[in-house]
């Protein structure tokens, strides 16, 4: 460690600090441009300057300059007014004045730091530098004469991201910041880019000359859209969210938040449903609560409880999936099931379906071994987690399934169960490699779970990780990827059907008389047979609905308070935002109220109450998240994974994946952009 004095404060830093990370440790605050503790050092904007006493006489950059023991930094001399006040007065020589038109404006660093630290005046009376906007496709708007050359983007793509599309040509005044040839970015996190611009070159396309940040109610969230639980901000307006920012939380996903999420947001507001309706006749009609609930209710009467199934969709929050069990439990029904994927595995235990080595974990791995998943585009922001192990070296990646772009060098094994069983058995050289690792691990993907040998695939990976030091009372290397923000959710309420009870397969290929499709959205409703009553409860006009016989309106995630755990098994609450629109109800209180209709009433009447029960009757929603121990090696049933069978993933492309991105036009841009056969098969 090592003891510095800065401004008269003394502080102490672990040596290979630089002089702005002990300066933020004793509070004083250095402004800058192109630092950011994320990414490398640049030392391209000079705007951190302080003075060192025992050096040469001049201001020194902060960001680049090590510290060393008995150092005494001033931060606010003289000479260092006078840098700062130089270095901005050459950073706004060739900035616009259009602070009126940017929408960085209120946010933007370039105007504190030039009022806090930059001059009074001007003394620059020349023409501006014009520079040429380039179209980074659907998602990033470019307005490059604002750009400072801080190289924060460029960096950002290349470190974090993993896609090195952007880079600095040309030299001096003609220096500029872009794509080598024109494209659009594809990176799936290239949204991060306009939060880390300082000046408004890089801003969002869809929210262009949207609102004022003043303008807007900010309120704190989880993201939805995939399972790893992004901490987020929902910026609204009146009865509409406009834009969605990350948080930070350096056990999930840092300060970085993957496009979908953030920019699908104008799916929220298409193709919502705001009224109940009821179908007569083969065609759907508005109806009233009351209509809907006596259909409902007629229907049900008249059927057996054995031939009445509950399905639970991606989007669904706890709350909800808690209400439908409990209704369905009153109607005498244990058919109920979350897995529409056609995942079948066991949940016996809970460290059988988790990320057990946890998202931070990944930091402290030393070999990793991917079955069945393409983390970049099932959690984008996770992968990047992984990059980031990569490259601080000693860690060998292996894959086993469909080959995928991913952002780091690994090892492909085999596409199928035949890999899996190579390397139990020794034969292939990658078993050495986790042999000989300290903290190895396994991310087992959803693609290789779906189907009957998903019971299999889950055994196998569960033995592979008690073969090779996975399982340890330190270290628990077997991972679950999910992709569905619900699946663990339902998972740890037991929102499965018990041995007798239909399971989702069963139930979607009619052994159903009548099916309640809580945000059951996927390809696989579209199949449900004629003869069958669907009800769907839900926010969008999607597949669901479009098959239903009755629709209950329900509440996006931005409309309501709810619980959600992640695929690591974090418990974490997202908040509203705004209400839902039109006759749209919070999904719990719909089902509270239609046991009450039906004479089975759930005993709660309000969020807390229901809260207090969820904790009473499931113990993990009370409990602080910590990490599993690999101590229980037990693994769970199933047969051995055999065949070869090829590891797809289940998502056919990033952008469109649940309900509010399929509707969101942004998204529907980014598919043409990306994904060009597909967008021309939807057409």
């Amino acid at each position: 460690m090592a003891k510095l004095t800065i401004d008269g404060i003394e502080v102490e830093v672990p040596n290979g600090s630089t002089v702005i990370q002990a300066c933020e440790a004793a509070g004083v605050e250095i402004p800058r441009f192109c630092y950011h503790e994320r990414l490398s050092i640049a030392g391209n904007c000079r705007m951190c300057l302080v003075e060192i006493e025992k050096m040469p006489p001049k201001p020194v950059a902060s960001c680049g300059q090590p510290v060393a023991d008995g150092m005494v930094v001033h931060t606010d001399s003289e000479m260092v007014r006078k840098g700062r006040r130089g270095v901005m007065e050459f950073l706004l020589i060739n900035h616009p004045l259009d602070c009126p038109i940017c929408d960085q404006g209120g946010e933007c660093d370039l105007q504190d730091e030039a009022v806090a630290y930059g001059r009074d005046h001007s003394r620059y009376e020349d023409g501006k530098r014009s520079v040429a906007q380039p179209d980074w496709g659907p998602l990033v708007k470019t307005t490059m004469t604002r750009c400072i050359h801080c190289t924060r983007c460029i960096r950002f793509t290349t470190e974090v991201a993993g896609v090195a599309e952007l880079g600095a040509t040309q030299r001096g005044e003609e220096t500029k910041v872009g794509t080598y040839v024109q494209k659009a970015l594809t990176s799936e996190l290239s949204g991060n880019i306009i939060d880390l611009c300082p000046v408004g070159a890089l801003t969002s396309k869809p929210y262009a000359f949207t609102a004022r940040p003043w303008e807007l109610r900010k309120t704190d969230s989880i993201d939805v859209l995939d399972a790893l639980g992004s901490n987020i901000r929902i910026d609204a307006r009146g009865a509409e969210v406009l834009r969605i920012l990350p948080r930070i939380n350096d056990d999930v996903n840092e300060e970085w938040l993957g496009d979908k999420s953030r920019f699908s947001v104008d799916g929220l507001k298409r193709r919502r449903l705001d009224r109940p309706w009821i179908r007569e006749n083969g065609k759907l009609r508005p109806a009233s609560w009351e209509e809907a609930f006596a259909a409902i209710a007629a229907k049900v009467k008249a059927t057996s409880p054995a031939k009445m199934g509950a399905l639970a969709g991606d989007l669904a929050d706890v709350e909800s999936m808690l209400a439908l069990k409990g209704f369905f439990a009153g109607l005498g029904s244990k058919n109920i099931d979350c897995r529409i994927d056609g995942s079948n595995f066991d949940t016996s235990k809970r460290a059988f379906y988790l990320f057990n080595t946890t998202v931070a974990g990944i930091e402290d791995a030393d070999a990793l071994l991917i079955i069945g998943s393409n983390p970049r585009h099932e959690a984008p922001v996770l992968n990047a987690r992984i990059r980031k192990r990569w490259l601080a070296g000693g860690f060998k990646i292996g894959m086993i399934g469909n080959v995928a772009d991913l952002t780091y060098k690994f090892d492909h094994l085999g596409e199928g169960p035949e890999a899996i069983q190579a390397l139990l058995n020794g034969s292939h050289a990658f078993a050495d490699v986790l042999k000989n690792a300290a903290r190895p691990m396994v991310i087992l993907g959803a693609g290789a779970l779906a189907g009957p040998e998903g019971g299999g695939v889950h055994a196998a990976a569960w033995k592979l990780a008690a073969q090779f030091n996975m399982l340890t009372p330190e270290w628990h290397g077997f991972n679950l990827l999910h992709h569905a923000a619900s699946r663990v959710g339902a998972l740890d309420l037991g929102f499965l059907p018990v041995e007798g009870a239909l399971d989702a397969k069963a139930m979607l290929s009619g052994a159903a008389d009548v099916l309640w499709l809580l945000g059951a959205d996927a390809e696989a409703v579209r199949g449900i047979p004629a003869n069958t009553f669907v009800i769907y409860q839900g926010h969008h006009g999607d597949a669901g609905a479009a098959r239903a016989d009755v629709i209950l309106p329900g509440a996006a995630y931005t409309e309501k308070d709810g619980t959600y755990v992640n695929t690591e098994g974090r418990v974490q609450q997202g908040y509203a935002a705004v209400k839902p629109p039109g006759d749209a109800r919070e999904d719990w209180r719909i089902l509270r109220a239609i046991s009450a209709y039906l004479g089975h009433a759930l005993p709660y009447d309000n969020l807390e109450q229901l809260r207090d029960y969820l904790k009473a009757e499931y113990s993990v929603f009370g409990e602080e998240f910590r990490r599993f121990a690999g101590t229980d090696a037990a693994g769970p049933a199933g047969a051995s994974a055999t065949g070869s069978t090829i590891f797809r993933p289940l998502l056919p492309n990033y952008y469109q994946t649940d309900v509010i991105s399929r509707s969101s036009p942004t998204m529907a841009a980014c598919v043409a952009a990306h994904y060009p056969a597909l967008a021309e098969a939807a057409e």
